[in-house]
């Protein structure tokens, strides 16, 4: 076995340990998107607007990405004093369990109240 001069054998050696300290700064993180505190449970918050929701936005449902996927229904959210549209999704199905959407509805003092959707037993 023959070993490497130590001309060679250094900035190798260097190379190694320079990667090793940028690796050291790197962090997986998960990719950003729905968060559910309950993975079966619906969101607790009533959301409240002082104008009513535009039309619902016509979606075409894409091909199934997997045999079973539900497809989820996009709504109108509130967000940022605007009305704001999330786009429908499919979504595994939960044994026992079964898809609301969200709504929207007069509120007791005028405006207009989303309730959330969300799976259920």
């Amino acid at each position: 076995m023959k070993l490497l001069s130590s001309s060679v054998a250094r900035p190798a050696l260097l190379a190694s340990v320079a990667a090793a300290a940028l690796l050291a700064g790197c962090v997986v993180a998960p990719v950003p998107g729905t968060v559910y505190n309950d993975p079966y449970g619906g969101p607790t918050q009533t959301v409240y607007a002082p104008v009513a929701p535009p039309a619902p936005y016509y979606e075409v449902q894409p091909a199934l990405p997997y045999p079973g996927a539900i497809w989820i229904n996009g709504y109108w959210n509130w967000s940022g004093g605007r009305h704001v549209w999330t786009p429908g999704r499919y979504e595994r199905p939960r044994p026992g369990y079964h898809y609301q959407n969200p709504r929207w509805s007069q509120g007791p003092r005028g405006g207009w109240q989303l309730h959330g959707g969300g799976w259920h037993r």
